[in-house]
């Protein structure tokens, strides 16, 4: 016999609440990507948009200017690569697994 008291339906929190602040990173949600987003430095002009659009915090900064993507948390939406400011797009969408330029 266990020592492990089992919780009433009263002690078991409902489902979808979010019960400690700040968790998402302990989830790795970058598996769920059909599509990723490749960054491209030569094209960037660190306008920091990608960084405020993302859902996902996902884009990678360093003293103020983007420095990569976060693939284990991008979920492949593609918001950054559709606010992209710069003509031709600083970042692009390319199916996954597919190989970057």
């Amino acid at each position: 016999m266990s020592d492990v008291k089992e919780k009433s339906w009263k002690e078991i929190p409902r489902g979808g609440l979010i019960l400690e602040a700040g968790n998402a990173q302990e989830y790795l949600t970058g598996g769920w990507r059909s599509k990723k987003p490749v960054w491209m430095s030569d094209k960037c002009i660190h306008c920091m948009t990608c960084w405020i659009c993302c859902p996902d915090a996902s884009i990678k900064v360093k003293d103020e200017k983007v420095v990569g993507i976060d693939y284990e948390h991008c979920k492949g939406c593609g918001i950054c690569a559709s606010v992209c400011p710069v003509k031709d797009k600083a970042i692009k969408m390319i199916r996954e697994g597919e190989k970057d330029e």
